[in-house]
């Protein structure tokens, strides 16, 4: 963050219970960089599928200081990228006035390979995610749930912006998604995040089967599966937006008869 071109005006580090130096770590920085602030959250004792980090982001969001922003960022920590990586992003804000989120191609390195982590092509991974005001404004921010970082863009779709990741803004994700947890608890926070999201039954059927395809075999559908029919059983904290439902509804079906639609 420090060799960037462009360094963001105010930088605050949470730190959601770590055991390790985290916290020195940042103090240490923050002496000598008066734009960067740390955050100390208590360990919860256990993780909290995708309302656990939008808490975190929300506990910094509301230590800024400045009221004139006009890009919210949120970063993992297990990113790097080059120092043009903001100055780029922004360029990308600059050219596209409807642009409302955006964010970078996220690869993995996988057996001494480069990979990207794929995606629908109006989808921002969570890991690293750009908001111009206006639309974090019209959008109500984040969702504290799983399928929250599919949600915010549905939602900006539905008020008229557009979302889209930059091929030439590129960060490596040194844990992949989904990593910290087995395969099992990855696939069954996916089903919930598209119960959350609105996602069409039958469009949740087709991306099972596609996951039986892939090791572990049958275990992942079942997962995804599992975790998708827990959100009409209760299993899944908060209510959904019968508007947002309708609009993913509709989109998916698009997108299964073969028009257009944000799942193109």
């Amino acid at each position: 963050m420090l060799a960037q071109t462009l360094r963001p005006a105010e930088w605050i580090i949470v730190d959601d219970g770590s055991h390790d130096g985290t916290a020195a770590i940042i103090q240490e920085y923050a002496r000598g960089c008066p734009w960067i602030r740390g955050w100390m959250r208590q360990d919860r004792g256990r993780r909290l599928a995708g309302a656990g980090v939008v808490e975190a982001f929300y506990d910094g969001y509301h230590q800024l200081q400045r009221g004139d922003w006009e890009f919210l960022v949120k970063l993992d920590a297990d990113l790097s990228f080059a120092p043009e990586f903001f100055q780029n992003a922004l360029e990308h804000f600059r050219k596209q006035p409807r642009l409302g989120i955006a964010g970078a191609h996220l690869y993995q390195i996988a057996n001494g390979q480069i990979q990207l982590e794929g995606g629908p092509g109006f989808h921002v991974r969570g890991a690293s995610k750009i908001y111009r005001r206006q639309c974090w404004e019209a959008i109500g921010g984040m969702l504290a749930a799983p399928g929250w970082d599919t949600v915010d863009e549905v939602r900006a779709s539905m008020r008229g912006w557009t979302t889209a990741s930059f091929p030439d803004v590129i960060a490596v994700h040194h844990r992949p998604t989904g990593s910290a947890e087995s395969r099992w608890r990855d696939m069954i926070k996916r089903g919930q995040g598209c119960y959350v999201a609105g996602y069409h039954p039958l469009f949740v059927a087709a991306r099972c089967l596609r996951h039986m395809t892939s090791r572990p075999y049958l275990l992942g559908a079942v997962g995804m599966g599992a975790g998708f029919i827990s959100g009409y059983l209760g299993g899944v904290v908060g209510r959904r937006d019968p508007a947002l439902v309708h609009y993913v509804h509709e989109q998916q079906w698009h997108r299964m008869w073969g028009g257009d639609s944000l799942w193109r």
